[in-house]
C-alpha cells in the first residue's frame, strides 16, 4: 500500500518559488492496483511519480510505502555520467543484490537494454532514449512490489516497445504499477485505476476510464 498525504510540490526558480505544482494531493493506492496518472502537460504527474518512488520530496506532506518500489522507469537522474553503463549497473546491483547475483544480473541488465558496445561507454554520451532503456532493464533485474513508469512504452524501436509492452504484462502478474503515459490504448492496456491530475490538485478514479473522460472533458472546456 502507498498513502500520498496532503503532498504539496513547488520549485524554487530564478525569481523565488514557482506556483504549486500539487497542491494538497492525498489518496491511497492499494497493494497490486495498476494505475495511471492522466493530466495535461505541466500537470505534476512525473513530478508525482518522482516523488512516489522517493527521487525527489514534496515540499510539503509525505508518502508513506508499505512496499518496495522501483525508481521510475524512463527517469534518467539517478545515472552517474562519467561511470559506464555497466559500472552504473554494477553499483545498483550491489545496493539492491546480493554479490554472487551480480554477474547474473549484469548480464540480465546489458541483454534487455540492448544497447551494445554502449554498455562499456560513459553514460553522459548515451541519448535519453539509452539511458532510460538501461534504467528499465536495471528495475527488472530486482523483485519490486510496485513499479513505477514514466513514458518508457514510447522509448526506442517498435521492437523495443513491444519488449516492453510484455515486460509489463508480466510484471502484472506479480507486482503493481503506477504509469505515466500520454497512449490512452496504454494506460488501457496496463491499468485498472487512474488519478487525474487537475490545477494542483489529484482525483482518484476505480476505472481508469473515468479518469480519462475527466481529462478529456477538461480540456475541452
Amino acid at each position: 500500500m502507498i498513502i500520498v498525504s496532503d503532498v504539496h510540490k513547488r520549485y524554487q526558480t530564478d525569481k523565488g518559488y514557482g506556483k504549486w505544482v500539487l497542491n494538497g494531493v492525498s489518496f491511497t493506492i492499494p497493494p497490486r492496483v495498476n494505475v495511471g496518472l492522466v493530466g495535461p502537460n505541466g500537470a505534476g504527474k512525473s513530478t508525482l511519480l518522482r516523488i512516489i518512488g522517493g527521487v525527489d520530496h514534496p515540499s510539503k506532506g509525505e508518502v508513506r510505502r508499505d512496499c518496495s518500489v522501483s525508481w521510475p522507469l524512463g527517469f534518467a537522474g539517478g545515472l552517474q555520467g562519467t561511470m559506464t553503463g555497466r559500472q552504473n549497473a554494477k553499483f545498483v546491483c550491489r545496493i539492491h543484490g546480493r554479490e554472487e547475483e551480480i554477474p547474473e544480473k549484469l548480464a540480465f541488465i546489458q541483454d534487455f537494454a540492448e544497447i551494445g558496445d554502449a554498455f562499456d561507454e560513459p553514460v553522459k554520451s548515451y541519448s535519453s532514449g539509452m539511458k532510460s532503456r538501461l534504467l528499465f532493464g536495471m528495475s527488472l533485474a530486482f523483485d519490486f512490489d510496485v513499479y513505477l513508469s514514466d513514458e518508457i512504452t514510447a522509448v526506442g524501436d517498435a521492437a523495443f516497445r513491444n519488449k516492453a509492452a510484455a515486460a509489463f504484462k508480466k510484471l502484472s502478474d506479480h507486482a503493481g504499477l503506477i504509469m505515466v503515459s500520454h497512449g490512452e490504448g496504454t494506460l488501457r492496456q496496463f491499468c485498472q485505476a487512474g488519478i487525474w491530475l487537475h490545477q494542483g490538485q489529484a482525483y482518484w478514479f476505480d476505472d481508469i476510464e473515468d479518469a480519462l473522460k475527466n481529462y478529456k472533458d477538461s480540456i475541452k472546456l
